[in-house]
Protein backbone atom coordinates (compact mmCIF):
# COMPACT_ATOMS: atom_id res chain seq x y z
CA UNK A 1 0.00 0.00 0.00
CA UNK A 2 1.36 3.42 -1.00
CA UNK A 3 0.71 5.91 1.80
CA UNK A 4 0.29 9.54 0.71
CA UNK A 5 0.31 12.87 2.57
CA UNK A 6 -1.38 15.84 0.85
CA UNK A 7 -0.04 19.33 1.61
CA UNK A 8 -1.86 22.16 -0.17
CA UNK A 9 -3.47 25.36 1.07
CA UNK A 10 -6.49 24.91 -1.23
CA UNK A 11 -9.09 22.53 0.27
CA UNK A 12 -10.74 21.91 -3.11
CA UNK A 13 -7.43 20.76 -4.61
CA UNK A 14 -6.80 18.44 -1.67
CA UNK A 15 -10.27 16.92 -1.85
CA UNK A 16 -9.89 16.29 -5.57
CA UNK A 17 -6.57 14.53 -5.13
CA UNK A 18 -7.90 12.55 -2.16
CA UNK A 19 -10.92 11.31 -4.12
CA UNK A 20 -8.69 10.21 -6.99
CA UNK A 21 -6.11 8.50 -4.79
CA UNK A 22 -8.50 6.80 -2.39
CA UNK A 23 -10.29 5.18 -5.33
CA UNK A 24 -7.16 3.11 -6.01
CA UNK A 25 -6.69 -0.23 -4.26
CA UNK A 26 -2.96 0.26 -3.71
CA UNK A 27 -2.95 3.91 -2.57
CA UNK A 28 -4.14 5.46 0.70
CA UNK A 29 -4.22 9.12 1.77
CA UNK A 30 -3.10 9.09 5.41
CA UNK A 31 -3.32 12.82 6.20
CA UNK A 32 -3.87 16.33 4.82
CA UNK A 33 -2.33 19.67 5.69
CA UNK A 34 -3.07 23.23 4.60
CA UNK A 35 0.43 24.65 5.11
CA UNK A 36 4.05 23.54 5.09
CA UNK A 37 4.61 23.55 8.85
CA UNK A 38 1.62 21.26 9.44
CA UNK A 39 2.77 19.11 6.52
CA UNK A 40 6.18 18.55 8.09
CA UNK A 41 4.58 17.67 11.43
CA UNK A 42 2.22 15.19 9.76
CA UNK A 43 5.10 13.68 7.79
CA UNK A 44 6.86 12.99 11.08
CA UNK A 45 3.68 11.58 12.62
CA UNK A 46 2.62 9.33 9.74
CA UNK A 47 5.86 8.56 7.82
CA UNK A 48 4.11 8.42 4.42
CA UNK A 49 5.73 6.97 1.31
CA UNK A 50 4.83 10.10 -0.70
CA UNK A 51 4.33 13.71 0.40
CA UNK A 52 2.53 15.72 -2.30
CA UNK A 53 3.51 19.30 -1.48
CA UNK A 54 2.26 22.50 -3.12
CA UNK A 55 5.23 24.70 -3.96
CA UNK A 56 3.61 28.04 -3.05
CA UNK A 57 1.81 28.28 0.30
CA UNK A 58 1.55 31.01 2.95
CA UNK A 59 3.91 30.73 5.90
CA UNK A 60 6.17 27.74 5.39
CA UNK A 61 6.14 27.19 1.64
CA UNK A 62 6.72 23.97 -0.27
CA UNK A 63 10.46 24.55 -0.69
CA UNK A 64 11.07 25.00 3.02
CA UNK A 65 8.77 22.08 3.85
CA UNK A 66 10.73 19.92 1.42
CA UNK A 67 14.01 21.04 2.97
CA UNK A 68 12.80 20.13 6.47
CA UNK A 69 11.51 16.72 5.40
CA UNK A 70 14.61 15.92 3.35
CA UNK A 71 16.86 17.08 6.18
CA UNK A 72 15.26 14.82 8.78
CA UNK A 73 17.04 11.43 8.89
CA UNK A 74 13.89 9.86 10.34
CA UNK A 75 12.03 10.80 7.14
CA UNK A 76 14.60 9.42 4.70
CA UNK A 77 11.98 7.07 3.18
CA UNK A 78 9.53 9.91 2.43
CA UNK A 79 9.56 10.95 -1.24
CA UNK A 80 8.50 14.59 -1.69
CA UNK A 81 6.69 15.37 -4.94
CA UNK A 82 6.15 19.07 -5.61
CA UNK A 83 2.80 20.26 -6.98
CA UNK A 84 2.84 23.40 -9.12
CA UNK A 85 0.45 25.36 -11.32
CA UNK A 86 3.20 26.79 -13.45
CA UNK A 87 5.37 23.97 -14.78
CA UNK A 88 9.02 24.87 -15.16
CA UNK A 89 10.02 27.72 -12.88
CA UNK A 90 12.64 28.69 -10.36
CA UNK A 91 10.50 27.38 -7.48
CA UNK A 92 10.62 23.88 -8.95
CA UNK A 93 14.40 23.99 -9.34
CA UNK A 94 14.91 25.15 -5.76
CA UNK A 95 12.55 22.43 -4.53
CA UNK A 96 14.57 19.79 -6.38
CA UNK A 97 17.77 21.12 -4.83
CA UNK A 98 16.04 21.03 -1.43
CA UNK A 99 15.40 17.30 -1.86
CA UNK A 100 12.20 16.82 -3.85
CA UNK A 101 11.98 13.59 -5.86
CA UNK A 102 10.22 15.36 -8.72
CA UNK A 103 7.32 17.60 -9.59
CA UNK A 104 3.85 17.44 -11.10
CA UNK A 105 1.78 20.15 -12.75
CA UNK A 106 -1.72 20.32 -11.28
CA UNK A 107 -3.47 20.05 -14.64
CA UNK A 108 -1.96 16.59 -15.21
CA UNK A 109 -4.30 13.87 -16.52
CA UNK A 110 -5.65 11.58 -13.75
CA UNK A 111 -4.08 8.44 -15.21
CA UNK A 112 -0.72 10.17 -15.53
CA UNK A 113 -1.00 11.46 -11.97
CA UNK A 114 -1.61 7.97 -10.60
CA UNK A 115 1.26 6.56 -12.62
CA UNK A 116 3.53 9.29 -11.27
CA UNK A 117 2.63 8.44 -7.67
CA UNK A 118 3.60 4.83 -8.26
CA UNK A 119 6.85 5.86 -9.98
CA UNK A 120 7.80 8.12 -7.06
CA UNK A 121 6.95 5.40 -4.54
CA UNK A 122 9.48 3.12 -6.27
CA UNK A 123 12.14 5.75 -5.66
CA UNK A 124 12.46 6.85 -9.30
CA UNK A 125 12.74 10.52 -10.26
CA UNK A 126 9.72 12.26 -11.77
CA UNK A 127 11.85 14.16 -14.24
CA UNK A 128 12.01 13.60 -17.95
CA UNK A 129 15.52 14.32 -19.27
CA UNK A 130 14.24 17.17 -21.46
CA UNK A 131 12.64 18.83 -18.42
CA UNK A 132 15.80 18.39 -16.38
CA UNK A 133 17.96 19.95 -19.08
CA UNK A 134 15.65 22.98 -19.34
CA UNK A 135 15.72 23.50 -15.58
CA UNK A 136 19.48 23.21 -15.32
CA UNK A 137 20.12 25.33 -18.40
CA UNK A 138 17.87 28.08 -17.08
CA UNK A 139 18.80 28.19 -13.41
CA UNK A 140 22.37 26.92 -13.14
CA UNK A 141 24.94 29.38 -14.44
CA UNK A 142 27.98 27.16 -14.03
CA UNK A 143 29.54 24.22 -12.18
CA UNK A 144 29.52 24.35 -8.41
CA UNK A 145 32.99 23.67 -6.96
CA UNK A 146 31.62 21.60 -4.05
CA UNK A 147 29.90 19.18 -6.40
CA UNK A 148 32.91 19.11 -8.74
CA UNK A 149 35.08 18.06 -5.84
CA UNK A 150 32.54 15.50 -4.72
CA UNK A 151 32.55 13.86 -8.15
CA UNK A 152 36.25 13.10 -7.71
CA UNK A 153 35.24 10.56 -5.07
CA UNK A 154 33.33 8.49 -7.61
CA UNK A 155 34.86 5.58 -9.47
CA UNK A 156 34.88 5.72 -13.26
CA UNK A 157 31.99 3.24 -13.41
CA UNK A 158 29.98 5.23 -10.90
CA UNK A 159 30.54 8.42 -12.89
CA UNK A 160 29.44 6.63 -16.04
CA UNK A 161 26.27 5.36 -14.36
CA UNK A 162 25.43 8.82 -12.99
CA UNK A 163 25.95 10.42 -16.40
CA UNK A 164 23.61 7.91 -18.03
CA UNK A 165 20.99 8.39 -15.30
CA UNK A 166 21.18 12.15 -15.91
CA UNK A 167 20.37 11.50 -19.56
CA UNK A 168 17.12 9.86 -18.48
CA UNK A 169 18.08 6.18 -18.82
CA UNK A 170 16.46 3.59 -16.58
CA UNK A 171 18.50 1.05 -14.60
CA UNK A 172 17.90 -1.58 -17.28
CA UNK A 173 19.05 0.82 -20.01
CA UNK A 174 22.12 1.84 -17.99
CA UNK A 175 22.95 -1.83 -17.49
CA UNK A 176 22.66 -2.55 -21.22
CA UNK A 177 24.83 0.46 -22.12
CA UNK A 178 27.51 -0.45 -19.54
CA UNK A 179 27.23 -4.23 -20.22
CA UNK A 180 26.49 -5.03 -16.57
CA UNK A 181 23.48 -6.38 -14.70
CA UNK A 182 20.62 -4.06 -13.60
CA UNK A 183 21.50 -4.90 -9.99
CA UNK A 184 25.08 -3.73 -10.53
CA UNK A 185 23.82 -0.56 -12.24
CA UNK A 186 21.60 0.17 -9.25
CA UNK A 187 24.53 -0.49 -6.91
CA UNK A 188 26.70 2.03 -8.78
CA UNK A 189 23.96 4.67 -8.48
CA UNK A 190 23.31 3.95 -4.82
CA UNK A 191 27.01 4.27 -4.01
CA UNK A 192 27.18 7.51 -5.98
CA UNK A 193 24.19 8.90 -4.05
CA UNK A 194 25.91 8.05 -0.78
CA UNK A 195 29.20 9.69 -1.81
CA UNK A 196 27.47 12.80 -3.17
CA UNK A 197 25.01 13.02 -0.26
CA UNK A 198 22.13 12.90 -2.75
CA UNK A 199 18.80 12.04 -1.19
CA UNK A 200 17.49 10.32 -4.31
CA UNK A 201 17.86 9.93 -8.06
CA UNK A 202 16.43 13.39 -8.76
CA UNK A 203 19.13 15.10 -6.69
CA UNK A 204 21.75 12.89 -8.31
CA UNK A 205 20.63 14.13 -11.73
CA UNK A 206 20.72 17.78 -10.61
CA UNK A 207 24.25 17.32 -9.22
CA UNK A 208 25.36 15.70 -12.49
CA UNK A 209 24.31 18.81 -14.41
CA UNK A 210 25.52 21.32 -11.82
CA UNK A 211 28.96 19.74 -11.68
CA UNK A 212 29.39 19.66 -15.44
CA UNK A 213 29.46 15.84 -15.64
CA UNK A 214 26.55 16.19 -18.07
CA UNK A 215 25.82 19.40 -19.96
CA UNK A 216 22.49 20.66 -21.38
Amino acid sequence: MIRVLLVDDQPLIRSGFRALLDAEDDIEVVAEAGDGAAGVALARAHRPDIALVDVQMPGVDGIEATRRIAGDPALAAVHVVILTNYGLDEYVFHALRAGAAGFLVKDILPEDFLHAIRVAARGDALLAPSITRKLIDRYVTGPLPSNEAALSRLTNREREAVALAAQGLSNDEIAARMVISPVTAKTHLNRAMTKLHARDRAQLVVIAYESGLVRP
